[in-house]
């Protein structure tokens, strides 16, 4: 009996001990494993969420930016050609008709008007009057031309030239944008003695729709001799305008 029973004690005892380490194996490996498995589990929750989260911004990002830049491209075409082809077009654009030109008189602030000797003679000065407008616009057959002395108070002494005569057709000299109505005046045709106080010559480029507000005067210089002047019609060069005015005063 008294055998049995150690043997007994010593088998509770054993039983005890393993009983006490496999609880504290088992304490330990829960703490250890789950401490681990909870890394794990948000890394791999979270790690590959975070990482997969980005992409999709990013992916919403790009598409958003490609769909503001296919829009702002549409709005680039749309700005050019509502304002590149038809803005551009209507700034240099104009009409540049004879029939336009026929109804819309010249006016003095689409014109530049010259007037200086013509080269080769010593009596006739050359009249230019340069459309610097958009559209062509309608002049008189010839300009209004008056020569006197540019210090007098009283202008109706002054000289007006011959003009050729039978004069008909268009209702007005055309002139486009850019080009130039010339005419051409002999102060003495005849080469005799004429008038030497006459230094000045006042130019209507239009009189038949300026005013005479509208008028430019010109200096002739000194030593001018003038004696029955003539004016030739408005023509597109120097040589026409020259066998125009030989025609004045013939009627």
């Amino acid at each position: 009996m008294p055998a049995f029973r150690n043997r007994s004690a010593a088998l509770a005892a054993a039983t005890t001990a393993v009983l006490a380490l496999a609880l504290t194996a088992c304490t330990d490996d829960g703490t250890g494993t789950q401490s681990a498995g909870q890394a794990n589990d948000t890394a791999s929750a979270t790690a590959p969420a975070d990482a997969s989260q980005p992409a999709a911004d990013a992916t919403t990002t790009n598409t958003a930016k490609t769909g503001d830049a296919a829009q702002n491209a549409e709005a680039a075409k749309t700005g050019t050609s509502k304002t590149g082809a038809s803005g551009s077009s209507a700034k240099t654009g104009g009409n540049t008709s004879d029939s336009y030109a026929y109804k819309h008189p010249c006016k003095i602030g689409d014109l530049s008007v010259r007037v200086y000797p013509r080269e080769g003679s010593a009596t006739q000065h050359v009249i230019e009057v340069n459309n610097v407008g958009a559209n062509s616009c309608g002049l008189s057959y010839f300009p209004l031309v008056s020569l006197g002395a540019a210090k007098a108070t009283d202008h109706s002494g002054d000289v007006q030239p011959a003009v050729p005569g039978g004069l008909g057709g268009a209702p007005a000299y055309p002139v486009k944008p850019k080009t130039a109505a010339i005419a051409v005046i002999d102060l003495n045709p005849k080469g005799g003695d004429g008038m030497t106080w006459v230094n000045e010559m006042s130019v209507l480029a239009d009189g038949d729709h300026m005013a005479n507000a509208d008028t430019k005067n010109f200096s002739l210089g000194p030593d001018v001799k003038v004696l029955d002047p003539k004016l030739g019609l408005y023509r597109s060069t120097v040589a026409d305008a020259v066998s125009s005015m030989q025609q004045a005063g013939t009627s």
